[in-house]
């Protein structure tokens, strides 16, 4: 296991409890790997977060696969807030960022539990549309599975002061 570095600016740490209520609310993020060349690859994605991982649908071919297959570990950011206050010269953010390792889910019954997951994050209650969905597409598409390693949210002085 690897050893992550503290927070610098720890006063503006948010608990685990509220990093995984951002992740549980927040409708997409972008996932960093390592890409051809071991160029940083960054792609918006949506995502579902479930018991300690992260998941994420893709085409079976193509760079964030690729990327995926070279080098296990990953990271993933969440924006939660952006509010810009230009008079103040400051933003007023929260964010959450998730290391971990991510990898190709490969077993047939688990692949299907990751995708009806995501597929009720974002569409919830219509179990007869997403089954319809997946039988249509599944066999189109892999999923991934993001075990996290370290979480950390952070967020603006001016907000955990309540300003």
């Amino acid at each position: 296991m690897s050893n992550f570095r503290p927070m610098r600016r720890h006063r503006q740490q948010l608990s685990q409890e509220e990093s995984i209520s951002i992740l549980e609310r927040a409708t997409s993020g972008t996932l960093a790997l390592l890409g051809d060349d071991d160029y940083p690859y960054a792609v918006p994605v949506s995502f579902v977060y479930h018991k300690g991982c992260l998941y994420f649908h893709s085409a079976v071919e193509g760079h964030k696969i690729d990327a995926v297959r070279k080098h296990a570990k990953a990271s993933f950011c969440v924006i939660d807030q952006d509010e810009v206050h230009g008079g103040l010269y400051t933003t007023f953010f929260r964010s959450v960022i998730a290391f971990g390792h991510i990898s190709i889910i490969e077993e047939a019954d688990e692949k299907l539990a990751a995708a009806r997951l995501l597929g009720n994050r974002y569409n919830p209650h219509q179990d007869e549309a997403l089954q319809k969905e997946i039988e249509k597409g599944l066999h189109r598409m892999l999923m991934l599975r993001m075990e996290i390693e370290h979480l950390t949210g952070k967020e603006a002085i001016e907000l955990k002061r309540g300003i």
